[in-house]
C-alpha cells in the first residue's frame, strides 16, 4: 500500500474498531477511466457484484475473496476511495453467469447479454496482454460485496 492508503485503512480501523487487514487493494477494470466509472457505480449503490478470472488470482499467488473479507477500493488515479466486505462468492465457469448477477453487478442495462458482451470483451484483453487466449468455459469468480465505508461519510 501507498502511505496515503495506508493512512485511509488506519483511519478506517480507528473510525470502525476493526482489527481486520485488507484482503486486497485494488481499482476495477484495467483503465483509469473505466475504475471511476466502476467506483462510481460502487458508491451509488448500483454495482455489488464484481468477476475475475480465478487464473488471475493464480498467477498473483492469491486466494479467491471470500465471505467476509475487506478490500480498499481505489479510484483510476490509485487513490482510496472505499472499502467494501465480500458477502458471497461462488467459482463457475464464464458460461455459466446468471441474470441475476449480472443485474447486481450493476453495469450498462444490467442485462446478462450485456454482462456477457463487456467480460468477455475484458477478459479477452487481460488475456490478450499475458500471451494467451480466453475460453468461455474458464473457471470465474463471481463475487458479490457490500460498501461498508468511504471516507467522506465518516
Amino acid at each position: 500500500m501507498t502511505p496515503e492508503q495506508a493512512a485511509t485503512w488506519a483511519r478506517f480501523k480507528h473510525e470502525t474498531g476493526t482489527m481486520a487487514e485488507p484482503y486486497d487493494v485494488f481499482a476495477f477494470g484495467d483503465t483509469p477511466a473505466l475504475a471511476n466509472d466502476l467506483l462510481g457505480l460502487v458508491l451509488a449503490g448500483t454495482k455489488q457484484a464484481t468477476a475475475t478470472r480465478l487464473a488471475f488470482y493464480q498467477k498473483a499467488g492469491m486466494r479467491p475473496p471470500r465471505g467476509g473479507d475487506l478490500s480498499l477500493v481505489l479510484d483510476g488515479m490509485g487513490l482510496p476511495s472505499c472499502i467494501i466486505e465480500t458477502t458471497v462468492v461462488d467459482i463457475a465457469p464464464f458460461n455459466t453467469a446468471t441474470e441475476d448477477f449480472a443485474y447486481i453487478e450493476g453495469e450498462g442495462d444490467k442485462s446478462l447479454g450485456y454482462w456477457h458482451r463487456a467480460h468477455l470483451a475484458y477478459y479477452q484483453r487481460e488475456c490478450a496482454c499475458e500471451g494467451n487466449r480466453f475460453s468461455e468455459d474458464e473457471d470465474i469468480v463471481f463475487e458479490q460485496f457490500r460498501l461498508i465505508w468511504t471516507p467522506e461519510r465518516q
